[in-house]
């Protein structure tokens, strides 16, 4: 026992960092002939094959470069796969309107981005910034300034309805206090 040295791998936290063990890791090359960089960028050997190939990243640039999808099909077999792919990617696309409308903080509904994007203003423009806003533009399309004008009543209908979603956010933010 007088040479033995205990570990110091013991409990946690661990008194070394991960990967600092004396065992040698293993590194997988790029999969390209010849090339000594880690493989690290997996890349499908053919279309719908679980099977990969590993290359680094300048090697999975140059295959991606010359990767073709309809490989090996007829021009009507490979119009259907792209109809079936957009088919089956149409459900993500009419998803997207759940993503952030906006700045990203998660304080301002999608309906407010856009009524804020309407009358003009930022993201995180106050109340009193909307309200100065909203009755500069409603002077100008109201329609008692332009009587019997079609296009200045739909454009005053818009701001006074985003007028309204932003008001109603506001108070529902001044009750929840």
């Amino acid at each position: 026992m007088v040479g033995a040295r205990r570990s110091q791998d013991w409990g946690f936290p661990r008194w070394r960092g991960y990967g600092a063990s004396r065992e040698a890791t293993t590194v997988r090359l790029c999969d390209r002939h010849g090339c000594e960089e880690p493989g690290n960028c997996p890349a499908p050997k053919s279309p719908n094959n679980p099977e990969r190939w590993y290359f680094c990243q300048r090697h999975a640039a140059e295959y991606n470069s010359k990767w073709d999808y309809f490989e090996g099909l007829d021009k009507e077999e490979a119009a259907e796969r792209a109809r079936n792919e957009q088919r089956d990617n149409d459900g993500y696309a009419s998803a997207s309107h759940y993503g952030w409308g906006g700045s990203g903080d998660g304080s301002r509904s999608a309906d407010e981005m856009r009524a804020l994007e309407l009358l003009q203003l930022d993201s995180d423009a106050d109340f009193a910034a909307i309200k100065k806003a909203w009755r500069d533009m409603a002077k100008k399309v109201h329609p008692d300034v332009k009587p019997g004008d079609a296009a200045a009543a739909a454009e005053f209908q818009k701001l006074q309805l985003a007028y309204e979603v932003l008001r109603q956010a506001e108070e529902r933010r001044e009750w929840k206090g």
